[in-house]
């Protein structure tokens, strides 16, 4: 059986003879996916959301309602972003905790998409799942290749009418991902937990071999 990581939650029942403790486990299968810009990454998330019933943290969506609720966290990243600074790590993951925390035992698990981008963001975001006797169960990459992203984001940008989808635009984007990511699967990959898809194909065969990984966890 797979290794898997616990919660621990212990009932005391006064009306069970020899007053029994129950202990309930609650397995959390928390997932990073990583994919290129066009590489199928909402739609195999919201397949895992669908058949799992896992919560979902796009940083990018997390950053916005805070920012658009006015809460104290979203003051201070609005501030960051105003001033054209990028937000700062702690900040970030402060974040990322009060969403995780407000999701209660809503979810069999959560996907982080978006985050982590760097290293040290890793080690925060493992730091913070540890505190609350969580982890990263798995790190997803959806592997697609260059050629193929470029015929899917400039048809994208074609059907959308999105000016930046462009040939350079995209080429830019792309290096810049492939730049971030590529340090950071080499650390998911010494944690144990990367695992690669060939995300070029049909959806449900792709979604057969995320679902593969999942069930091993």
């Amino acid at each position: 059986m797979a290794k898997q990581w616990l919660t621990l939650i212990w009932h005391f029942n006064e009306s069970v003879p020899n007053k029994q403790i129950y202990l309930h486990l609650t397995v959390m299968k928390n997932i990073v996916i990583f994919g290129a810009p066009g590489s199928g990454k909402g739609t195999q998330s919201d397949k895992m959301i669908a058949k799992y019933g896992f919560g979902h943290i796009s940083t990018g969506d997390v950053l916005r309602s805070e920012i658009k609720n006015g809460t104290e966290l979203g003051k201070t990243a609005k501030g960051f972003i105003d001033n054209g600074q990028l937000i700062p790590d702690d900040l970030m993951v402060n974040i990322l905790a009060s969403v995780y925390d407000s999701f209660g035992k809503k979810y069999s698990g959560v996907i982080f998409d978006g985050f982590p981008r760097t290293i040290p963001q890793a080690e925060a975001l493992k730091k913070m799942l540890s505190e609350r006797g969580h982890k990263v169960a798995a790190m997803i990459e959806l592997d697609v290749p260059e050629d193929e992203l470029m015929k899917r984001l400039l048809l994208r940008g074609q059907q959308s009418g999105r000016s930046d989808d462009n040939e350079e635009t995209i080429r830019k984007r792309l290096g810049v991902y492939h730049n971030q990511t590529s340090p950071l699967i080499q650390w998911y990959e010494q944690e144990g937990i990367h695992h690669h898809i060939n995300g070029l194909g049909e959806l449900d065969r792709i979604f057969a071999d995320v679902c593969a990984v999942i069930d091993a966890m």
